[in-house]
């Protein structure tokens, strides 16, 4: 039986446990926390796929696969549910392929002060809640079987015969056949410890909620600079770059800035702030994921994207693929954390690494 250590229980750790799991790993999930509270709930959720037209890129035949992938979650995994109400681009003239249809705005979104005539609506996107889908792909992956690991430190990887064979954590050593590391903006310290330079950085983003009228918002709306969804009933949803101070003061005022906004945006004037949140989203330096083995250290696997929310019901698959039933994933081929192309021979110096001892 593969054993499978995964550390990192954010949505893309709990899918690989999920899948691994349910193809008969022995699977260990292990975080610091509970399943789902880092960078995962800092994020706006929304799933959709590449529009026809749009340029690719190394992940797109990857991005394709992402709304078939969470239609099988939401009839399979129980506690996750997907609501599927679409994603209205304003602004798009011309509907481009299957499940998109033009429409007139505020038909869709009749509480729109001023709407543009046209838009776009993408029929079969969906959003979920982060949390509640993160935990509910934990509880199925221990349905399956795997440990989960909460409140649990991982110290470092454990090396021993030229591959490594486990982690050491707080509560004790955890052999494996493979770890895959798919802790986000902390990946990077497991990589410079096998002597490889994982360029992934925190790109920090604002999450704001907002208390509003049930029903002012029945679609994801997305515009030119401007991204909202109901993220339950009377609960609004705004996501925003954000480069500012992250003191108390300054979020607050980055979040009544954007509530006037909406005031003007619906018309309404019954929407509170409930508050905002800056997550540190993990940002590879060419912005596409980082999936595969660590170039020339055996044992070692990285899953570290952005979009992660989007894409960890297929790359979960994929990666289970590759590492239970030994079948390379050709939508994983341009991915791999070998275009960096800068690993080196592991060195305990470098990082948090332990040297397995006979037993």
């Amino acid at each position: 039986m593969t054993r499978i250590v995964v550390v990192g229980a954010g949505i893309v750790g709990a899918a690989v446990a999920y899948e691994a799991a349910r193809a008969g790993a022995q699977v260990a999930l292990i975080d610091k926390g509970l399943p789902g509270s880092g960078v995962t709930a800092d994020s706006f959720a929304w799933i959709g796929e590449p529009r026809p037209g749009e340029v690719p890129d190394a992940s797109s035949a990857l991005r394709r696969h992402t709304l078939r992938a969470w239609r099988r979650w939401d009839e399979d995994v129980p506690g996750v549910r997907v609501r599927w109400h679409g994603a209205l681009l304003l602004g798009a003239e011309q509907a481009s392929g299957d499940g998109e249809r033009l429409v007139e705005a505020g038909r869709v979104e009749p509480h729109l002060v001023g709407p543009p005539a046209r838009a776009v609506h993408l029929e079969r996107h969906g959003a979920v809640d982060p949390v509640a889908v993160t935990q509910a792909v934990a509880r199925a992956a221990q349905g399956h079987g795997a440990r989960l690991m909460t409140g649990t430190v991982v110290t470092g990887l454990v090396l021993g015969e030229g591959r490594v064979v486990g982690v050491e954590s707080s509560a004790g050593r955890v052999g494996a056949d493979t770890v895959v590391v798919a802790a986000g903006v902390d990946a990077p310290v497991r990589g410079r410890a096998l002597g490889f330079d994982l360029p992934v950085a925190p790109s920090p983003a604002l999450l704001m909620r907002f208390a509003a009228p049930p029903g002012l918002v029945r679609t994801l709306i997305v515009g030119p600079d401007l991204e909202i969804r109901e993220a339950a009933e009377g609960e609004l949803l705004v996501p925003a770059a954000y480069h500012g101070e992250s003191d108390h003061d300054a979020l607050r005022q980055a979040g009544e800035q954007m509530r006037r906004r909406l005031v003007a945006t619906f018309g309404s004037d019954d929407i509170r702030l409930l508050g905002v949140r800056v997550g540190a989203r993990p940002m590879p330096a060419d912005g596409l994921p980082v999936i595969g083995p660590v170039p020339g250290v055996l044992g070692a696997y990285l899953a570290v994207m952005h979009s992660g929310i989007t894409l960890a019901p297929s790359v979960a698959r994929l990666i289970t693929s590759e590492l239970v039933d030994g079948a390379e994933a050709d939508e994983l081929a341009d991915l791999r954390p070998a275009r960096f192309a800068n690993a080196e021979r592991p060195d305990a110096s470098q990082g948090p690494l332990h040297r397995a001892q006979p037993e």
